[in-house]
Formats: structure tokens, C-alpha cells, sequence
């Protein structure tokens, strides 16, 4: 299986899914950390992909995206965007709305 399609499978086979350094209880850098604390936030269930673990899911979900950093934040199959997109999303509510209208439940 080619690391698009593994990107592809978890992509798609979570409703939500935060590529990042580390993992929710260890990030390893200040931008998974404060993605993981949006999501903690809102209350709903995510998979996370700790990247540093797997150098050809790091470079490759660069190019699946076509967005240079990490982390990267996925909701039902579609990318959203980084730490940075989330924060301004969330401040303006439009994070928890696109959870809403994508069917994504509090946890």
C-alpha cells in the first residue's frame, strides 16, 4: 500500500483526525499542542497520527494536502487546515459549526 493510500484510509475512516508532532498527551511542538487543546475544547472524538513516528506519513501528508506544515486537521475526509486556520475558526465559532453540520457529536 502506497503512503497516499494509507493517508487516504485514515483520512476517510475518521469522522476527525489531527496529523501532528507527538501524540494528544505528549505533543511535541506548540502548535499540536494548542490543536490538541481546540479539539479537547469542543469536546469531540478525534484520531491523531503522531508524524514523528512515521517519516513517510510525514512527508507525504505535505503533499495529500498541499499544505507545507503540521499539524493538520482533517473533518469527515476534508482538510481544514493547521494550528493557526483552527484558532481563527474556533474564535469565530466556525469550528464548532463545521463539527456540526459535518454530524460530529461531543464526546
Amino acid at each position: 500500500m502506497s503512503t497516499e493510500q494509507r493517508i487516504s484510509e485514515i483520512v476517510n475512516g475518521n469522522d476527525v483526525v489531527l496529523f501532528m508532532k507527538g501524540t494528544p498527551l505528549f505533543p511535541q511542538c506548540g502548535f499540536s499542542s494548542k490543536a490538541i487543546a481546540i479539539l479537547e475544547h469542543l469536546g469531540v472524538e478525534y484520531a491523531s497520527v503522531d508524524v514523528l513516528q512515521d517519516m513517510e506519513i510525514r512527508s507525504g501528508i505535505k503533499s495529500y494536502s498541499d499544505w507545507p506544515t503540521i499539524p493538520q486537521l482533517y473533518v469527515k475526509g476534508e482538510f481544514v487546515g493547521g494550528s493557526d486556520i483552527m484558532m481563527e475558526m474556533f474564535q469565530a465559532g466556525e469550528l464548532q459549526q463545521l463539527m456540526e453540520d459535518s454530524g460530529v457529536k461531543a464526546a
